[in-house]
């Protein structure tokens, strides 16, 4: 009888050893990809599932992909990169939380849920890079699963890409450590954190901590990325105003200047029965934002249903700079990096 062989077992033969480790008396390891600094004895993974001490040596995700696809940078969503352009996205399999509403769970929980999975397909990091130049993508990003917990899959793509002038970009929950900040950024310009509350027992829930989070986006400004913060607003978990204005805060303590996207809830993967957000409430945190003095604060998910807010405009002469509708770009007026009305610098990566 044949043996079905484990996706565990398939993933093995996609490996080599990592970087983002140290190795312990008694062949333990300890890793830090990640912010649980997972202690991890010979023959047992970290937390991520994808992460394992084979005879004292950490072994790390390499040299396939179970996502690859072109799309608008402004799906990452970045607003102040490019406004137009393509990112060529690739993603592989598992993740350090376990989010309810995880919208890749697919890939993200294939190691934890027998009903997610992705086909993977083995690819060297110059496939991908031949791609995004087939595509015209400006940019190459590590999205759909975690990619911190596959930091040197995505530096090995992006020293390839940055050898052919592009640029690259991260899609992370943000829990991450000053030794995974430090390997990445001489290789990763823009960086997307999902904040995803204000509140350490939520983050609990998900597998986390609030304040790991908080620590990374600190440390990715101080290092230097382009940093944009999405916040999913779901009901009954992280929409109360107080909360909203606790995030507010913490971002305009960080950079006022920092893009803040407030996205909708849809339900997804375990979280069902609850409805969307509602509209109201994201204007309501847009207005927060402001507020609290944050210059680009912008909603999204609901294409079209609040235009001011998806628009970029001068925070001094309020004229508009770019237009979109979704993840469409209907007319950039700031190629230059400035506003053409009263030549205020706005902060982001425009040509």
């Amino acid at each position: 009888m044949a043996v079905t062989e484990t996706l565990e077992s398939r993933l093995s033969r996609y490996t080599r050893e990592a970087v983002l480790y140290e190795k312990l008396p008694e062949n333990k390891v300890r890793c830090y990809a990640c912010g649980h600094l997972c202690l991890i004895p010979e023959g047992r993974p970290g937390v991520c599932r994808v992460r394992y001490n084979e005879g004292g040596v950490l072994r790390a995700p390499f040299g396939y992909v179970a996502a690859l696809h072109c799309d608008p940078i402004e799906k990452k969503p970045f607003f102040h990169v490019l406004p137009g352009s393509q990112a060529m996205s690739f993603g592989m399999l598992g993740c350090d939380y376990h989010c309810a509403y995880c919208q890749n769970w697919i890939t993200s929980q294939a190691l934890r849920d027998p009903g997610a999975g992705s086909a993977i397909q083995a690819v060297t990091a110059e496939d991908v890079v031949d791609l995004a130049e087939a595509y015209g993508a400006r940019t190459v990003t590590s999205t759909y699963n975690e990619p911190l917990i596959t930091s040197e899959w995505a530096a090995a793509i992006f020293q390839a890409a940055k050898k052919r002038g592009l640029h690259t970009s991260y899609v992370s929950n943000g829990n991450g450590t000053p030794g995974v900040i430090e390997y990445l950024r001489p290789w990763t310009d823009f960086y997307k954190v999902d904040l995803k509350s204000f509140q350490d027992k939520n983050y609990r829930k998900l597998g986390g901590q609030l304040s790991t989070v908080l620590d990374t986006i600190r440390l990715l400004k101080e290092k230097g990325f382009w940093v944009e913060i999405v916040t999913l607003v779901v009901p009954g978990l992280n929409d109360s105003p107080g909360e909203l204005r606790d995030i507010a805060r913490f971002l305009a303590s960080v950079d006022r200047e920092m893009p803040w996207h407030i996205t909708a809830f849809h339900e997804d993967y375990k979280m069902r029965g609850m409805g969307h957000t509602r509209l109201a409430t994201l204007r309501q945190a847009g207005e927060i934002g402001k507020e609290e003095g944050l210059a680009f604060v912008y909603l999204g998910n609901l294409p079209g249903s609040a235009p001011e807010w998806e628009n970029t405009y001068c925070p001094a002469c309020h004229d508009l700079l770019v237009e979109r509708v979704g993840f469409r770009v209907l007319q950039n007026r700031i190629p230059g990096g400035a506003c053409p009305s009263c030549r205020r610098a706005v902060p982001g990566c425009w040509v």
